[in-house]
């Protein structure tokens, strides 16, 4: 059966009907009707006409009409197109592919990451791996900056006579200028007078301090030359300025006796009747701490003084990573100054003594003024060599960035992660033990530092 359907009746939304021809389906109906066999029948006639045809002319079965009537032409343009003032405009040029931004070095301050997927991943991977294990030392870096080094010696000098109160855990310090209210400014020329060498140094190119054992006691770390470092100084500089400037310090923050400017602590703090290591409280100060914490270039500052721990002493560096990983894990709410940092706290410096290049350091226990321009580093043991800053100049300024642990933390996790009275009672044989190596713990810090000789030796 065959059945044929036409469409319904339709209407618009006026109501007019059209197609009326279409008013109603009609079916036609054939019982014994086949399609198929009428379908071969006609290709099987078409094909026999097809062969009994002589090949002509194509052009032979076409009427074409010369000229051409513009009313019954269905194939000309009409009018016809103008080639002068009818030509069509060409379509715009595609517009140009989008190339990826190339990544800037305030994009890596910025972010801490590359732009791109490779590198970010490798990024991401670098900086898992220094937040676990700590910087790494490359040869190259070996090659540039450790060989070539030129050391600055101090014969008579042997850090093994450094002053440490008992078990090593703090320098002990001896003499009486240290006391508070008993330091004199002194100038230069006073210091020359007084038998002082002074240290020509350019602020860059590393320089170790050895003692009469060849031990590396301390490192004039220089500053980078790449990667525009020293731009980023200078924004540190401006910015720790200005903060301190609009921070209003009270005249009584300003006088003290590290000198006369304002400064303020970060980070973690144990000692003085604490039970467990607290994160120094700022009070009013708290927001200017975390944005001085938040700052790029002060974050490059402070990885870059990681880096070269790990570089002039890996063994010391090493102690300092196990026991800042320990020390976080032992408290509810870990906290680090900086995330690639080894150092658990830090210190800004303010005011009017505010980094000039004419500024030096003096240690009076080498007996050495060291030149100490711009930007530069210099690592030593600050609790147990006695320091300080020459003044600077009425047209000069000085901004201080330091980073330390205080010595009481690393007690604190020998101990358990408790106070000694506390391990005295819970465990007595450990603190017995505790106690026998305080005899030797100053000895084992010594062994730490590198020699001149050998200033990798995981190398």
């Amino acid at each position: 059966m065959l059945n044929l359907w036409t469409s319904h009746l339709r209407k618009t939304r006026s109501g007019t009907v059209f197609a009326a021809w279409m008013n109603e389906a009609n079916a036609l109906r054939a019982e014994d009707f086949q399609f198929g066999p009428l379908v071969s029948c006609a290709v099987a006639a078409e094909s026999d006409d097809q062969e009994d045809r002589e090949p002509d002319d194509d052009m032979d079965d076409i009427d074409v009409e010369w000229p051409p009537n513009p009313d019954t032409s269905i194939d000309e343009q009409w009018p016809h197109p103008d080639p002068l003032n009818d030509v069509d405009d060409p379509p715009p040029p595609p517009p140009p592919p989008k190339r990826r931004r190339a990544t800037s070095f305030d994009d890596l301050l910025a972010t801490g990451k590359p732009q791109t997927g490779n590198h970010r991943h490798r990024a991401a991977k670098r900086a898992k791996g220094i937040e676990s294990k700590g910087y790494e030392a490359r040869a190259s870096t070996i090659r540039d900056h450790i060989l070539p080094a030129e050391p600055v010696a101090a014969p008579a000098f042997d850090a093994a006579d450094l002053p440490a109160a008992q078990g090593a855990y703090a320098a002990k310090a001896e003499t009486k200028q240290e006391k508070y209210g008993h330091k004199k400014r002194r100038t230069l020329a006073e210091l020359i007078g007084l038998g002082f060498q002074v240290i020509h140094w350019n602020g860059i190119d590393a320089r170790p301090l050895v003692d009469s054992t060849g031990r590396i006691f301390a490192v004039l770390a220089g500053q980078p030359t790449k990667d525009r470092y020293h731009e980023s100084v200078d924004r540190a500089y401006d910015f720790i300025k200005t903060q301190g400037t609009a921070s209003r310090f009270p005249a009584a923050m300003c006088r003290h006796r590290r000198g006369l400017f304002a400064a303020i602590n970060i980070g973690l703090t144990y000692g003085k009747g604490q039970t467990t290591p607290t994160w120094l409280d700022n009070k009013k100060y708290t927001s200017l701490a975390e944005r001085l914490l938040a700052n790029t270039d002060i974050i490059q500052m402070a990885n870059f003084a990681s880096a070269a721990f790990r570089l002039w002493a890996p063994l010391l560096y090493a102690y300092y990573v196990d026991y800042n990983a320990r020390l976080v894990d032992a408290l509810p709410n870990p906290r680090r100054p900086f995330p690639k940092s080894v150092f658990s706290s830090v210190a800004f410096n303010f005011g009017p003594n505010l980094w000039p290049s004419s500024t030096a350091t003096c240690a009076t226990f080498l007996m050495m003024v060291v030149e100490f321009p711009a930007g530069a580093l210099i690592l030593l043991p600050s609790a147990t060599i006695v320091h300080s800053n020459i003044p600077v100049k009425d047209s000069e300024e000085r901004v201080s960035f330091t980073q330390f642990t205080a010595g009481g933390l690393f007690r604190y996790i020998d101990n358990g992660c408790r106070t000694q009275d506390r391990l005295a009672s819970e465990d007595p044989e450990k603190f017995a033990r505790l106690m026998k190596l305080r005899e030797s713990r100053w000895q084992d810090g010594l062994a730490l530092f590198s020699t001149l000789d050998e200033p990798l030796p995981d190398e």
